[in-house]
């Protein structure tokens, strides 16, 4: 069976391709709703979480934009600075991190950006807290004394204290800088009913029953586009010929009753 992907716009496609599939962005042929706008565009989003919810390029945007802007990404130990699912799902992360070049480049820098700084503070790293400069730091633990060192083009040489932040000084601190972080609620409310709707495993599902009968001898999903009722089945290995109408295999009866329904 083939399959059609997405590609991430910031790779070059060659014959030595080597872009990024982004496998979770895929057409909307089956027209299910956006999980928080409820609209049926296209292309869109499919978290991979166990309902498969549903959300247009558009939303996603905007939920990237509003989990950004508070710092409500996660980071996660193997896929790094991620999103899960909208509604909330457990085991939802987005593990292709390319797809968040929807944000536009200068979003995305910032979006690194903020997933670098994490990580520094994962591995209880400081940042340079002088103005225009912000570059991670590891320094030993216990050490009080740190100097943001230039190098690289990176750091501005600026020596502060490890507590409060502010300029090195020796003895007790007068000020503790308590880096501010945004509380970890989910900021993107979804409707419970609209959640319900845009689940594309279930559309998937809705729209086998809708538009195809079982073959009579391996059921294996048929699906009619007009013409008669005389059905063969597409499964190489089966090709058993029935009536769509009756079920039973194709004969006279079915050719002089209801051949053409």
């Amino acid at each position: 069976v083939a399959e059609f992907y997405f590609k991430c716009g910031a790779h070059p496609t060659s014959d030595s391709d080597t872009s990024v599939v982004l496998n979770l962005i895929t057409p909307n042929r089956q027209h299910v709703p956006c999980i928080t706008c409820t609209d049926t565009g296209d292309p869109v989003l499919v978290f991979p979480c166990a309902d498969c919810h549903v959300i247009c390029l558009d939303c996603f945007r905007l939920y990237c934009m509003t989990r950004l802007n508070d710092r409500q990404f996660i980071h996660d130990p193997q896929l790094g600075y991620t999103l899960p699912c909208v509604a909330g799902c457990p085991d939802s992360a987005i593990k292709e991190l390319h797809h968040f070049r929807i944000l536009g480049n200068h979003q995305y820098d910032r979006y690194q950006r903020y997933g670098a700084e994490e990580y520094v503070l994962c591995m209880r790293g400081v940042l340079c807290p002088s103005p225009g400069c912000g570059a991670g730091l590891l320094p030993d633990a216990g050490v009080r004394r740190i100097e943001c060192l230039q190098q690289d083009g990176v750091g501005c040489g600026f020596v502060f204290c490890r507590e409060c932040k502010e300029e090195y000084h020796e003895g007790q601190c007068c000020v503790l800088r308590v880096r501010e972080r945004a509380p970890e609620q989910q900021a993107y409310v979804v409707d419970p009913q609209a959640a319900q709707l845009a689940r594309w495993e279930e559309a998937s599902r809705q729209t086998i029953e809708q538009t195809t009968k079982p073959c009579p001898k391996c059921h294996v999903p048929v699906e009619k586009h007009g013409g008669c009722m005389h059905m063969k089945c597409p499964r190489s290995s089966c090709l058993f010929q029935w009536c769509w109408l009756c079920g039973m295999e194709w004969n006279r009866d079915c050719m002089g009753d209801h051949w053409f329904g």
